[in-house]
Parts: structure tokens; C-alpha cells; sequence
């Protein structure tokens, strides 16, 4: 007979999506950070052959939430260091766990750049000093990110970077990012890029569309984009690099991922939540909560964005959690820096705007922000299965409240969905079975 006498967790009355996107009421047993065992609610406390648990096990009456594996956030900033007034890695990592995110994907655009293994080294120290959720720092392809000159990969990845971009710029020369994705493939490390050719967004901040014209403002036009979208696929195709592409924005950047793919070519690519949701039709006026790289679009490129998602041409949905000071927001839409929070809205808004309508069910959300992030880069985790890390979201699918962020965990309050009423927020995470945010439901099993 099995004996789970001393689980270290006991997460009781927990709804689990199946292997057939249904949900189930269950109990997850949690052993030396691991997930020991699911059972049908009850059945551990029930039979004869099983104890109840100790005094040291700690007991999480889920009472019928959603719990998820961790959710897994491929692009974030956590601007540390260097920015530490718009963020640090501890406040970065609290804000993910309070979304329910359990692990994410930092990018190099500090200061000084991640462009060497002493930084690195820095960003996995602090983490751990953290002591919240598993942070994945990417390195710089090129020094100061300035595209002159490759930075050292092989002392990079052994150092800990989990793949390399100059994310915030594009890599204008075409020779030398055919150089980083030759070395890469040799490293069998992925390339991840920010796509955006500088002749064609210099000075601008909106995107080419009804709002820009609305206001008598030059646009950012959908080519800057895809452009090197289009180069970057047949560099890939050439070196045979895994080749990402970050926040996916455009119709026309979709186009040629679909047709990359159609040929064979290693691509894979990512779209934010702002992205999906929101169009520059959205915008009410010159408000810089509105401004991000890429800028929103128009309502044709949003539904190419989703349907992409949908179809598989667009792998996973990422934050690109990006905080700024209040200050340097307040410039003004023209001034200020790019970038909003995402980390604590991202799972609501989705499930608000596509699973309460019943355009997505809830497991194809849930997959794409968990299962499909650890598919596309190699990680053991997102998955909620015996033997698996537990690695854990609960989510209140019935909770809605409006969007309000004082109550943010990030630095950043910089963020355009202020006063929208949203569902399904998350209520606790578990890192390696430890509960890093909501810890204060759970209790001693014999208290």
C-alpha cells in the first residue's frame, strides 16, 4: 500500500484541467518539492490505507479554484541592475508570483548590459536572495547591446543565460546577426529578437494607424517590424538556429512566421496580452500608459494576432512586464520611455476577454502560458503532473474585481487597463511547493 503519511503539502478540493481540458476535483500531494501524487478530492483523507497527514504537513484548502501549473513568462524586465528605482529582481519576482507566475525569462537591457558573466552571475545571485520565483536571465548578442561586436556565448551560457538578444534594439546589421546565430546553433541555444528596423521608427511613438492620424502624428509603420522579421527567417533557415521572435505585433510579421514554419524553418514567436486586447483605436488620448514597443496596432493586426495565436503560428503569450517610474511616465506620450506592467494582469485579462466569452477554453489559455513556454525553450517545468516540480498557480476563476494598481506587488504602476473589471485572478503560488504569495490560507494538517 501506498503511504503518504508525511507530505511536506497537501493542496485539498483543487480543480485540475485533465488530459482532456476538463476539470476535475482533486488533491496534490507535495513531497521534497515534487508533485507525489493527484487524487480524486477526499480520497487521501478517506482511505483506510492512508494517513491523513502529519502535524508538519501544511494543508491549502483550494475549495474548488483553479490550480495550473506555474505560469511561465518568457520576456520580462526586471531592470536590476541599474534601474532598481523602476524595479529589482525582488520586487519583479514578488510581482510574478502575485500573478502566478512561478518562473520567467529576464532580459539583458540593464545597466550595465547583461552582456557578460560577472552580470549574469549578479541577476541569478539576487534571485536567489530573493528567494521568490525561478528567474532566467538571457544575455546581450552584442556588447552594450550596440550590434558592433558579439559578445563571448560560450562564457555567457556557462555562466547560466539561457539564450541570447538584444531585446529594447533591433540588430540592424545583417552580417552580424547571421554571426550570433551561427555561434548559437553551434551552442544549441536559441536567438531571440526583438524585430525593428531604425530607419523606419526613429523618433516616433504610435503605431501608423487611425489614432497617429486622429492627432496629426507620423506613425511607426508595420514594416519596421516584419522586415526584419523576413530577414531574421532566412538567416535562421541558413544557420539552422532556433530563432524567436519577440512580441509579435503585426499582420504582416505573422504572414512570414506561417510561412517559415510551412517550410520547416526553426521559428517561434510570442505575442503579449496588450496586444491581443487592445488596438491604437484603444487609446484615449495623449496618455503615456498607452505607449510600448512594439505600439498597438490596428483592430486587423489584433485579430491576426489572435487567430495566430490560435493557430499555432504564435507558440506562447509573454508579458514583456516592462516598469517605469511614475516621474518618467508622466513626460507625456512623446517623452516618456516604452513599456507597461504586466505580471498581475496578464491571466485575468486573457481569461476575461477569450474564456469568459467563449472564444478559448480555459485549458488552450492555460496551455499557452505554461506547457507551450517550457516546450519552446527546454524547460522542465510547466506541468502539473506525478514526478513534476510543484510548481504551482490557484486561481479564483469567480473573483472579479477592478484593476487597481496600488495594489501591485511592482514597482511600476504604469499600466492602460486601470479601472477595468476583470476575472480569474490568481490567489496563491506555490515555487518547488513552497507558497510563495497567498501563504496565509494554508495551515498544519492536526492544528
Amino acid at each position: 500500500m501506498t503511504n503518504y503519511a508525511n507530505v511536506d503539502v497537501w493542496i485539498q478540493n483543487a480543480s485540475v484541467l485533465d488530459e482532456d481540458g476538463e476539470l476535475r476535483q482533486s488533491d496534490i500531494l507535495i513531497q521534497g518539492g515534487k508533485i507525489e501524487a493527484i487524487l480524486a478530492s477526499g480520497a487521501y483523507a478517506s482511505a483506510d490505507e492512508r494517513a491523513i497527514g502529519s502535524a508538519a504537513t501544511t494543508v491549502y484548502d483550494a475549495q474548488g479554484k483553479l490550480v495550473t501549473p506555474g505560469l511561465i513568462d518568457m520576456h520580462v524586465h526586471l531592470r536590476e541592475p541599474g534601474f532598481e528605482h523602476k524595479e529589482t529582481i525582488e520586487t519583479g519576482a514578488r510581482s510574478a508570483a502575485q500573478g502566478g507566475f512561478t518562473t520567467i525569462a529576464c532580459m539583458p537591457n540593464t545597466k550595465p548590459v547583461t552582456d557578460n558573466p560577472e552580470t549574469v552571475k549578479l541577476i541569478l545571485d539576487k534571485a536567489q536572495e530573493a528567494n521568490l520565483v525561478n528567474v532566467l536571465p538571457y544575455a546581450a548578442i552584442t556588447k552594450n547591446e550596440l550590434g558592433r561586436e558579439l559578445t563571448d556565448f560560450e562564457a555567457l551560457k556557462a555562466a547560466g543565460a539561457i539564450g541570447f538578444t538584444d531585446d529594447g534594439v533591433g540588430v540592424q546589421n545583417a552580417q552580424m546577426m547571421k554571426d550570433a546565430m551561427t555561434k548559437a546553433a553551434e551552442l544549441g541555444m536559441p536567438v531571440i529578437a526583438h524585430c525593428e528596423d531604425d530607419s523606419l521608427v526613429k523618433g516616433l511613438y504610435v503605431s501608423e494607424g487611425n489614432f497617429a492620424k486622429k492627432h496629426g502624428i507620423k506613425g511607426i509603420p508595420n514594416e519596421s517590424e516584419a522586415i526584419h522579421v523576413g530577414r531574421d527567417v532566412l538567416l535562421a533557415e541558413a544557420t539552422g538556429v532556433h530563432y524567436h521572435v519577440c512580441h509579435v505585433s503585426t499582420e504582416q510579421s505573422i504572414r512570414l512566421i506561417r510561412l517559415a514554419k510551412s517550410i520547416g524553418v526553426k521559428v517561434t514567436a510570442e505575442v503579449c496580452p496588450h496586444h491581443l486586447v487592445l488596438s491604437d483605436e484603444d487609446i484615449p488620448g495623449m496618455d503615456a500608459n498607452w505607449k510600448m514597443n512594439p505600439p498597438l496596432r490596428t483592430p486587423r493586426d489584433v485579430e491576426a494576432c489572435i487567430e495566430a495565436l490560435e493557430d499555432g503560428t504564435i507558440d506562447i503569450v509573454v508579458t514583456d512586464h516592462a516598469p517605469h517610474s511614475e516621474e518618467e511616465k508622466a513626460k507625456g506620450m512623446q517623452l516618456a520611455p516604452f513599456g507597461i506592467v504586466g505580471f498581475e494582469t496578464a491571466f485575468p485579462l486573457l481569461y476575461t476577454k477569450f474564456v469568459k466569452t467563449g472564444r478559448w477554453s480555459l485549458d488552450f489559455l492555460v496551455r499557452r502560458m505554461t506547457q507551450d513556454p517550457a516546450r519552446v525553450f527546454g524547460l522542465e517545468s510547466g506541468k502539473l503532473e506525478v514526478g513534476a516540480v510543484a510548481d504551482l498557480a490557484i486561481i479564483d476563476l469567480e473573483l472579479e474585481k477592478a484593476v487597481d494598481p496600488q495594489e501591485f506587488a511592482t514597482k511600476g504602476r504604469n499600466t492602460p487597463f486601470t479601472g477595468w473589471k476583470l476575472s480569474g485572478w490568481p490567489v496563491a503560488t506555490f515555487v518547488g511547493g513552497r507558497a510563495v504569495y497567498g501563504a496565509e490560507r494554508a495551515q498544519n494538517a492536526n492544528a
